[in-house]
């Protein structure tokens, strides 16, 4: 019995071109107790990659998160498969704005302590006691209110290439980083002011909310569906879109156009530009923005050292990583020395 992932990102690439079929890359989460997530991880593994479905899945007590890819003609299979799963029937799946066929290479669904690494003891509040969730309409009028604090919930290389107008971007790492700074901030405000949150697909908010309802806060409020379903219900129902720039995803494609307005800077040269890349040099692989000029200039490399490194043979580079471990850049997105224009 398969129970991992056998192919290569190269090899699975090559059979995606070959079937020459449009994939559907969707998201969705569900907080539910979960008493075994091993035997639900395998079941979930077992029945999608007879699928065809791609992409990376946390499964945990507390529920499930993922982020997919599944062939067009696979999609209704897939719907009733999620749909005999009794927590899961009918949840709300965030499809992508922007399609791409190679936006997952893998099936990865990895058993996790949490959904999403929040660093919250969960059994210090009540985490089903969460806020209001509103849609599009109502939160483009909510966002107009002069009581209204509007908090983007995403990380410093989210919110710089795109967010909502006149929003609360916390310069953050992680989202555990932002929920002690955004309560401190508003301390203030705890009654007398709307806190509307938003992220990418709402998973982020729905614990917050609750974390925020614990320590006093009096009206709390979350998108629903995040800027995905924002999107979508935008476009659907000829609202006004408040969004400004990209939407950044956690897959190949790095971002989804939202707005046409470009409000980030190439990290290298300056010049207005959101695209996000990774540095060519495996042993950095470093995530930061980078307009066509440097790319063509660096070699697709963040630094002249990265450069240096990645113009030695393949082999040559493999044994200079050889022991060592992996570049805190990694895991630093955005940040680094070397990026002059990093705001």
């Amino acid at each position: 019995m398969q129970l991992y992932n056998t192919l290569s990102a190269k090899e699975r690439e090559a059979l995606i071109e070959e079937a020459g079929k449009d994939r559907l890359t969707i998201s969705f989460y569900k907080y539910a107790r979960i008493g075994n997530p091993q035997i639900l991880r395998n079941h979930l593994f077992l029945a999608w990659d007879q699928m065809e479905v791609l992409g990376r899945i946390y499964v945990a007590h507390e529920g499930i998160n993922a982020q997919l890819s599944v062939p067009a003609d696979n999609f209704n299979s897939f719907k009733d498969h999620l749909d005999s799963i009794t927590f899961l029937e009918n949840v709300r799946l965030n499809i992508a704005i922007e399609q791409d066929n190679k936006s997952f290479l893998k099936l990865k669904v990895k058993v996790r302590d949490k959904i999403v690494a929040d660093g919250l003891n969960d059994d210090t509040f009540d985490v089903t006691n969460k806020g209001i969730h509103v849609g599009a309409e109502q939160f483009n009028q909510l966002i107009e209110d002069e009581n209204t604090v509007l908090v983007d919930m995403r990380n410093h290389y989210e919110s710089e290439i795109g967010h909502f107008k006149n929003a609360i971007t916390p310069d953050v790492d992680t989202f555990r980083d932002s929920l002690d700074i955004i309560e401190k901030d508003l301390a203030a405000h705890k009654e007398d002011k709307n806190l509307v949150m938003y992220c990418t697909g709402g998973i982020r908010c729905e614990k917050a909310s609750a974390y925020y309802k614990h320590k006093g806060f009096k009206n709390v409020f979350q998108l629903e569906g995040g800027i995905i379903e924002y999107t979508r219900q935008v476009r659907e129902k000829q609202l006004e879109n408040k969004f400004l720039g990209k939407n950044f995803v956690f897959d190949h494609r790095r971002g989804e156009r939202i707005s046409e307005d470009v409000i980030a800077h190439c990290h290298q040269c300056g010049k207005p530009c959101d695209t996000h890349v990774n540095c060519a040099n495996e042993a950095c692989h470093l995530l930061f923005i980078q307009c066509d000029d440097c790319a063509k200039e660096m070699n697709n490399c963040c630094s002249v050292d990265c450069m240096e490194v990645h113009a030695l043979p393949y082999e040559e580079q493999k044994r200079l990583r050889k022991g060592k471990g992996a570049s805190n850049k990694i895991f630093k997105k955005g940040r680094s020395p070397v990026l002059k224009y990093k705001k």
